[in-house]
């Protein structure tokens, strides 16, 4: 079985590379390709595969290429992690977005709005070779912002496109951690959008152990979510969010600590990432080695300005460990390759699951996967206060993918305005002319 790695020469890579190692059942994947504009970047990463999989039996045999086409012909799957403007883009994205006062951060807010504009027409190109090409191959969308994206590809796709993300999963098992149960027994009733949804309840034999922990003052407290919202905000709302809430729900916070510190995050992973893919230029650089010590510090500084506006200090060790997007990833291959049912949080189709958004909106939730895909089982109604601001965001994400479509410079400037956390129709024109002329990607929005 064949796997096509879109942003094949991005850091990340390793982790999925890695989940693949450990497979060993029949239907495994067998043959990776990795895909990449950047050659520098598509050697560095095959060296570190090269390294991984020495000594593992069958390890699947890597091929790195700079032709799209190339890398969609007889793929069975098609893992999507591309990064329209590289780190570069969104270090722009954030710095634009903090001068006029509001969050730029790459998925959420002003930050998400560019990045999306710049990335909908490359992931919609994408989409269509994919149908020409690859018509039998499944698409799993990591591609930031990843619900947009996702429902971009599948106006092509159809159900054959399903995001991931690994924050609901992460949520999910720290929760389950606290409250002393194994995560993999436990059913997460999570709901929402891609970054913007909440865990409403953990079931486990049949009983919601959520209200045990929300009535645990010292439980709350223990986690990264219960020291990043704290337990009073948690208890009010009756459920704990996830993590990218905290940017709408500490908003004046989150920008001020954004605009105080010393990089911002796309600037310091800019920084990294760039070390790192300098020092493996250099030969005999032991590419596994830096790779795992660089991705280690990664963890151990994401949302390092959250936490510092809710003044908690660094991530405790026990919540460094993310959901596992590759894990995710695997699971969801496995289930459509071979028919083993799963029960994953994705990002698909709506349908009748939200009576909230139409039936194409792309939701984040609970999902049965089978050979015939995924499918979102019911949930019970969103609170209005949640309703708000999905719905919101939905509508400003349908904005941003009919300027897309049209090239409307207005559209554009209506998908900013919009948002909840961008306050203001002349930030929202300043933030569009800021854009266009950093990004030659947005050169299509058109006066």
């Amino acid at each position: 079985m064949k796997l096509t790695i879109l942003g094949g020469g991005g850091f990340r890579v390793p982790l999925v590379y890695g989940a693949l190692l450990g497979d060993h059942a029949e239907g495994r994947v067998t043959q990776v390709t990795l895909y990449d504009l950047d050659e520098g970047r598509l050697s560095a990463i095959a060296r570190v595969l090269a390294e991984q999989g020495e000594g593992v039996p069958d390890a699947p045999g890597v091929t790195a290429t700079t032709d799209l086409d190339e890398a969609l012909r007889g793929a069975d799957f098609v893992f999507s992690a591309i990064r329209v403007g590289g780190l570069e883009g969104r270090a722009a994205d954030e710095r634009i977005a903090l001068a006029e006062g509001v969050l730029g951060q790459e998925t959420v807010g002003a930050g998400g709005i560019a990045y999306g504009l710049r990335t909908v027409p490359v992931a919609v190109h994408i989409a269509r070779r994919v149908a020409e090409l690859a018509p039998g191959a499944w698409v799993i969308n990591f591609t930031n912002p990843a619900g947009l994206v996702t429902e971009a590809m599948s106006r092509i796709l159809g159900d054959r496109v399903v995001g991931i993300c690994d924050s609901p999963v992460g949520l999910g098992r720290r929760v389950a951690r606290i409250l002393g149960a194994d995560p993999d027994r436990a059913w997460i009733d999570y709901v929402g959008l891609n970054h913007l949804g909440w865990l409403r309840g953990l079931w486990i034999d049949g009983r919601d152990e959520l209200p045990r922990l929300l009535a645990d003052e010292e439980a709350l407290g223990s986690f990264e979510e219960g020291r990043l919202f704290g337990p009073e905000w948690l208890r009010s709302l009756g459920a704990i969010p996830n993590e990218y809430l905290h940017y709408y729900y500490f908003n004046r916070e989150a920008v001020q600590a954004y605009r105080s510190a010393e990089r911002t995050r796309g600037a310091y992973l800019r920084d990294q990432q760039g070390a790192f893919y300098q020092e493996m230029g250099k030969p005999g650089t032991p590419a596994l080695a830096a790779w795992h010590r660089t991705h280690a510090d990664r963890e151990a500084t994401y949302m390092a300005a959250n936490r510092e506006a809710a003044g908690i200090g660094e991530r405790d060790e026990e919540d460094l460990e993310s959901g596992g997007y590759e894990k995710v990833a695997l699971a969801l291959m496995r289930a459509i390759a071979r028919g083993e049912r799963a029960t994953l949080i994705l990002n698909v189709r709506n349908g009748t699951t939200l009576a909230a958004l139409d039936a194409d909106a792309v939701i984040e939730v609970p999902c049965f996967v089978d050979a015939n895909g995924a499918h979102p089982v019911e949930v019970s109604p969103l609170p209005y206060h949640a309703v708000g601001l999905v719905t919101a965001v939905k509508a400003v994400e349908r904005e941003v993918l009919a300027a897309a479509e049209s090239g409307s410079r207005a559209t554009a400037v209506k998908a900013f305005a919009l948002h909840p956390l961008v306050d203001s129709v002349t930030v929202a024109r300043r933030l569009v002319e800021g854009y266009t002329a950093e990004h030659a990607g947005l050169a299509y929005l058109r006066h």
